[in-house]
């Protein structure tokens, strides 16, 4: 009986195992291209951008601060109330995730965001399909405006050591496009009168958030390269070691490791001169830069796409355009587009097929629109 119980836990474990493995499908592919790879060439630890991995680290330690103390969803319960017709409320939802996603992330603002709407329209008596699709929309543009939005950005930011001025000259582009398109969509729906009941939703702690905003303006501070980021890494460790230990594991270390396999994989086959060469070659342009960016997203998602790509350009720029406006198209496009989906999956089983119909309708959309403008107006011109 021992041994079958022992065999039966050996079982139990490796299915967690698969499951995880199944669930983090970018990180363990990561992984697999890492080890992969060092059979054609050696790895070296200068491969490993320590900087973008402990930025990453010290940022969701904050974030999840924030989620846990409800510090967001706090923000958001007092705009909703202030809407009065449907319009108004769709309007403030999707501009609520446009806004926080370029602070607390993309997928962190879907997170929060996305099980308010659920919640708020169905007391409506809206259906929360389309507001829940131009929110995941919102997300992905919104959070590419700063350095900090999303992980590609920061990657891209600290890889090229591009200046902050510059940084935003670039994304501005995207950003205006995106508050004009989104804010005809919400705006042309029908404006049906109606009461937002709403509780009113406080921080946790009124101590712990001014502790965790404090810690997040010395974190910003090491991303524009005020502080040294080892520095605010051990004031990170030692805040939350004092304040609050569970945060710990709030940590996407899955994320973390996805970028660690990245690195030694792009790293891998850089040394290899006909790979290194040919990548070269397909990237050498702006132009072809842009647009392969655009496609190897909507195959392999963008935070993946920044890291093999940027091993291979000089154009940082056409890259970063490239990657953010290849967060729409397929779901697996930007990865924060998944959470999204799960959440409204999980609540609305039975209409997965015409949340999809709608999801891939208005991406195409998206991209159709945000490829040409972008092109002409940032990548053909000198924006």
């Amino acid at each position: 009986m021992e041994v079958l119980g022992l065999n039966l836990n050996r079982i139990s474990f490796f299915r967690r195992v698969l499951d995880f493995l199944k669930k983090e499908s970018v990180m363990t592919i990561a992984v697999i291209l890492a080890v992969l790879s060092s059979f054609i060439s050696s790895p070296k630890m200068e491969y490993i951008d320590f900087r973008v991995l402990i930025l990453l680290f010290n940022l969701m330690i904050v974030v999840s601060a924030y989620r846990k103390l409800s510090v967001m969803d706090s923000i958001a319960v007092s705009i909703l109330k202030k809407c009065n017709n449907s319009s108004t409320l769709s309007f403030a939802l999707v501009f609520i995730t446009f806004f926080s996603s370029m602070i607390i992330t993309n997928d962190v603002a879907l997170i929060t965001f996305v099980p308010l709407s659920l919640i708020t329209l169905e007391k409506a008596g809206i259906n929360p399909i389309k507001t829940v699709v131009l929110q995941t929309i919102a997300a992905n543009l919104g959070s590419c405006f700063t350095p900090i939005g999303n992980p590609q950005n920061l990657y891209i930011y600290s890889f090229y050591s591009v200046p902050s001025a510059e940084f935003f000259r670039i994304t501005g582009v995207i950003i205006l496009i995106s508050a004009i398109v989104l804010a005809v969509v919400t705006l042309i729906s029908d404006r049906n009168n109606l009461t937002v009941d709403i509780k009113p939703i406080y921080p946790s702690s009124k101590t712990d958030t001014i502790v965790f905003s404090a810690l997040f303006i010395i974190i910003l501070l090491s991303v524009f390269n005020v502080i040294d980021y080892k520095i605010v890494l051990l004031i990170t460790i030692l805040t939350v070691f004092i304040v609050d230990r569970s945060l710990f594991m709030k940590v996407d270390y899955a994320l973390l490791i996805t970028f660690i396999g990245f690195f030694i994989f792009i790293g891998n086959i850089s040394a290899v001169p006909t790979v290194r060469d040919f990548m070269s070659s397909l990237l050498k342009t702006p132009e072809s830069t842009f647009f392969t960016s655009i496609a190897m997203s909507q195959i392999i998602s963008n935070v993946p796409a920044t890291v093999l790509l940027s091993g291979f350009t000089d154009h940082f720029k056409e890259l970063l355009l490239g990657v953010n406006i290849g967060g729409m198209g397929t779901l697996i496009a930007s990865l924060a587009s998944l959470i999204s989906y799960k959440i409204y999956a999980a609540e609305n089983n039975e209409e997965t097929s015409a949340y999809m119909k709608k999801f891939t309708l208005y991406n195409i959309i998206g991209l159709l629109i945000f490829i040409p403008a972008v092109y002409f107006l940032a990548v053909h011109t000198i924006w």
